[in-house]
Parts: structure tokens; sequence; C-alpha cells
């Protein structure tokens, strides 16, 4: 498990809508999220921005099937 620290640094990326994305769940979900839910938004950050960006505004996301859900519950959160 990473601490709260590594992850909110691991969050900001190169551009603010990820940024926006992932910080919005760290601060508001992440800690109360299963054990489950939480290792994958861990996977999540472990992602290159080119596909955090494919999977956040691309219609299709075939690559990271697994990560589906997750990425949905967070863009709904967001209101993207």
């Amino acid at each position: 498990m990473q601490s709260p620290a590594k992850l909110k640094w691991q969050c900001r990326r190169g551009t603010q809508e990820l940024d926006k994305l992932l910080l919005s769940y760290l601060e508001s979900d992440y800690a109360n999220a299963p054990l489950a839910e939480q290792q994958q938004f861990q996977q999540l950050l472990d992602l290159e921005d080119s596909e955090l960006l494919q999977l956040f505004f691309s219609a299709s996301n075939q690559n990271h099937r697994g990560l589906n859900y997750l990425v949905e519950k967070i863009r709904r959160r967001a209101n993207f």
C-alpha cells in the first residue's frame, strides 16, 4: 500500500483534466474504497499519460477492461 502523499504526487500529470480526475477520486473516494478498488486505482496511476487519456476520453477502452468500472466511476463523479 502506497502512502497518501505518494499517491497524490502520482496523480499530478501533464494535463489539468487528468489531474482533476485523479485527485478528485483520491481526495473523495479512495480512503473508503474497497481494497480491490484501491489496487485498481494504483494500477491506473502506473499507466502512461497517453494511456490514461485514452481510457478517460475515448469511446473504446478495450486495452484495460479490468479498469473500465473504476474509470467510469471517476468520470461520473467528475461529470465528464
